[in-house]
């Protein structure tokens, strides 16, 4: 029969354990060229982004400071739209939305889908893990758009009713991931021995089984970073996502009308951007996960 004392030492033998699998997928996505490449492409968007937030560059955007539709020239990099703004300082102020979007989507969607699919995985078969669930298919089963024009018009058409819309749909893929990883966790042995010495259900939860769905976890909020930004994208094409500001999808929507005329640099400029962080994202996401992954971490 197993002591306090071993008990105690198969919970800092988990710790120790998850610590070394952290340095060894840090040393395989150092080794990752596409991975540290993408990652230098991400770092340089948010740089940018700080630099707006600070007013370093992009402080003109809404400023009237050329003719209609001018051509690229050194006063403006991207030439001007049908008012005469200049389109270089309105892209590049679109990438602080982007962030500000996908950060504030991404951290609160996975951290509202860990927090409830631990308590569904752990709960399993109980009326909280019944309620989580329900709770998820009715929100998966009302489509985006129609959900983000219903909670902007019952919020009085407020600015953070796209931000509420995608967290309340983001998180549920987080939810279904750590519920399923957690049902597997809470019959392990380190588990066992939390109950064995009385550790509250509630510590077991989210200091013992949660930390060990970090890299799920931490894999699934790049994805929704992403998601968020590009759903922000077409729901500002569409009229229903940023009220203030500016962002590419607004961008795009000007260039509908300017693509008639034959003038493609607003919709170029936003098209570009978009396509470089995605991509870069995705391509950062992809190698994080490979890096994360324990079956290949363990593995070395």
């Amino acid at each position: 029969m197993s002591t306090r004392a071993d008990q105690l030492h198969a919970l800092d033998d988990v710790s120790g354990h998850r610590e070394s699998l952290w340095s060894k997928a840090v040393y395989k996505f150092r080794r990752d060229r596409a991975g540290m490449w993408s990652l230098a492409v991400v770092l340089v968007y948010m740089v940018v982004a700080i630099g707006v937030i600070f007013g370093w560059w992009a402080t003109s955007w809404a400023e009237l400071e050329g003719g209609k539709w001018e051509a690229p020239s050194a006063d403006h990099w991207f030439g001007t739209n049908i008012i005469g703004q200049d389109i270089f300082d309105r892209a590049i102020y679109s990438t602080r939305t982007s962030f500000e979007v996908g950060l504030v989507v991404a951290v609160l969607a996975t951290a509202l889908g860990g927090v409830l699919g631990a308590l569904a995985g752990f709960f399993s078969g109980s009326w909280i893990d019944e309620l989580i669930i329900w709770i998820m298919g009715v929100l998966d089963s009302i489509p985006f758009i129609l959900f983000v024009a219903a909670i902007a018009y019952s919020l009085g058409d407020t600015p953070y009713a796209m931000h509420i819309a995608m967290i309340a749909t983001f998180w549920i893929t987080a939810g279904r991931l750590i519920r399923g990883e957690v049902i597997k966790l809470r019959g392990q042995e380190y588990v066992e021995a939390a109950h064995a010495i009385g550790v509250p259900e509630v510590v077991i939860i989210f200091r013992h089984i949660l930390p060990n769905t970090s890299h799920i976890l931490l894999v699934q909020a790049t994805i929704t970073f992403v998601a968020a930004i590009k759903s922000e994208v077409i729901l500002s094409f569409l009229g229903i996502g940023v009220k203030e500001g500016m962002s590419w999808g607004l961008m795009i929507a000007e260039s509908t009308r300017e693509v008639l005329a034959g003038f493609f640099n607003n919709f170029l400029a936003a098209s570009a951007l978009l396509f470089g962080l995605v991509m870069a994202f995705n391509m950062f996401s992809d190698a994080l996960q490979d890096a994360l992954d324990p079956r290949t971490v363990a593995g070395e």
